[in-house]
């Protein structure tokens, strides 16, 4: 008879929440009991999962105690996660943290399960898990294989990387005001329209800046992909991103330039192999056919696709490729019920 475990989801109703629904539906979560959690606010609502219907509960100090919880996900913002994970952990549980709050701590796994599986373990120092930014996450599943393959020389020195980023990194509020700009567009209101969840109009335009500004000079997501891509792969790889807003609604695209040691004479073929051979990974790549990663080709997937694969033409040992994943299942949700199914692993080898 296989396991069974108690689920709760903090944040039930938003956009990673409710898709973290539809992944453990998708991956066959072994879930026993569920408990959808979320602020007063949602008090009334309720979940479906597999045909039943959960109310959703209020998130307090001691709804974890109240009960029994085995693995708590938070998908409500580094504010709550920060109050309320604790209250998880002393009651039992272990917490897959999808916000940013608990990323960068050292005593904390940062954990990609393709890429870092091996750090799941240390999850008993303090009970959390973090989930990496969601750009991190589908740019180092290419680069774990690429540096693997030269890893006799060394592997990857440096990344240079852009990010084209969808509404959804928002949240439902971020591809509600694009849908809604683009009404107005067409209703010829545009300048009218709001501008809340972005600083600038969306629709029809691009934003340079995701996050915060820094005293680096770069915004705080694009601080995010440098150090996260370090803890992740264990390596003090340098990381230089450009993380910029573009009116999509799911899937975030990225264009990156791999440096490699000076020794090494990149095989395209041996790269495209590798990536491709690589899990939850598919290469697209065929440009004189038009084949390659598009947002609506990954959107509602759990695949990260690459593409446009390429030798520098100057510098044997520089490599370009594309690469696009959804924002909210592989980037978010999907990448958080995976480090879940491997903690579950993790747990029944030890038992053994």
């Amino acid at each position: 008879m296989s396991i069974k475990y108690n689920v709760a989801v903090v944040g039930a109703t938003g956009a990673v929440g409710e898709e973290l629904f539809r992944v453990m539906r998708d991956l066959n979560f072994p879930v026993g009991e569920l408990l959808p959690l979320a602020s007063a606010n949602s008090l009334g609502k309720n979940i479906e999962y597999n045909g039943k219907e959960y109310p959703v509960v209020e998130l307090t100090d001691t709804v974890f105690e109240e009960h029994e919880v085995h693995i708590a996900f938070f998908s409500a913002g580094g504010s709550i996660s920060a109050k309320f994970a604790k209250y998880a952990v002393e009651s039992g549980a272990v917490v897959i943290d999808n916000t940013s709050h608990f990323r960068m701590e050292p005593n904390i796994p940062l954990v990609v399960p393709e890429v870092n599986p091996e750090d799941i373990q240390l999850w008993k120092e303090t009970g959390i898990i973090a989930n990496p930014n969601c750009s991190t996450i589908q740019m180092v599943q290419a680069l774990k294989p690429l540096d693997d393959l030269y890893a006799q020389s060394g592997g990857i020195k440096r990344v240079d990387v852009s990010t084209y980023q969808a509404t959804s990194g928002a949240g439902k509020a971020g591809m509600e005001e694009l849908v809604m700009q683009m009404q107005a567009f067409f209703n010829f209101s545009l300048n009218e329209a709001q501008k809340e969840a972005f600083s600038h109009q969306i629709a029809l335009n691009v934003i340079p800046q995701v996050d915060k500004a820094m005293e680096s000079g770069f915004t705080k997501e694009e601080e995010k992909m440098v150090y996260e891509t370090q803890k992740i792969l264990h390596k003090d790889i340098q990381v230089a991103a450009t993380c910029v807003r573009v009116p999509v609604l799911r899937s975030h695209s990225e264009s990156i330039t791999v440096t490699f040691g000076e020794d090494v004479d990149v095989d395209v073929d041996e790269c495209r192999k590798v990536i491709n051979d690589f899990e939850n990974v598919e290469v697209m790549d065929n440009l004189e056919e038009g084949i390659y990663p598009m947002p609506i080709l990954s959107t509602d997937t759990d695949i990260t696709l690459v593409g446009r694969i390429r030798k520098d033409i100057y510098a044997k040992n520089i490599l370009h490729f594309f690469n696009v994943a959804d924002q909210v299942r592989v980037g978010a949700a999907t990448n958080s019920v995976r480090i879940g199914l491997k903690w579950i692993e993790l747990m029944k080898d030890e038992l053994c």
